[in-house]
């Protein structure tokens, strides 16, 4: 699984999700950084890339304008700053929500993470 992490996060982040064996990027590895989030989105699609954020409003608005216009993306997931704290703590748990995706057919989906029970 290829996963784009959205400026707001991290580099711990990244480094957790790369541990478990995911394929990581970020929006500043990608010298996006201070792009639009269409610009984000459209490297995203280019790369094969599910992205994760947590700016629901913009990028579910372009996912869906994406897939009305005929074409496909590789995956929205959506980490609600609700239900993920953007402190050191909050990293563990996220990790383990993306993690969990791992093998989910994620094409053209919008997937609100929740953490798991234990967490």
């Amino acid at each position: 699984m290829k996963v784009l992490l959205d400026e707001m996060y991290p580099a711990a982040l990244a480094e957790h999700l790369k541990a478990v064996g995911l394929e990581v990027s970020t929006v500043s590895g990608l010298g996006l950084a201070g792009q639009d989030d269409l610009t984000v989105f459209a490297a995203a699609v280019a790369g094969g890339f599910a992205v994760l954020t947590e700016n629901v409003s913009d990028f579910t608005r372009i996912a869906a304008e994406h897939i009305a216009s005929g074409y496909h993306h590789h995956g929205l997931l959506i980490a609600l700053a609700a239900r993920f704290s953007r402190r050191p703590s909050g990293v563990v748990p996220l990790a383990a929500a993306v993690a969990a995706m791992r093998g989910e057919q994620l094409a053209d989906r919008t997937v609100f993470l929740k953490p798991s029970v234990a967490d």
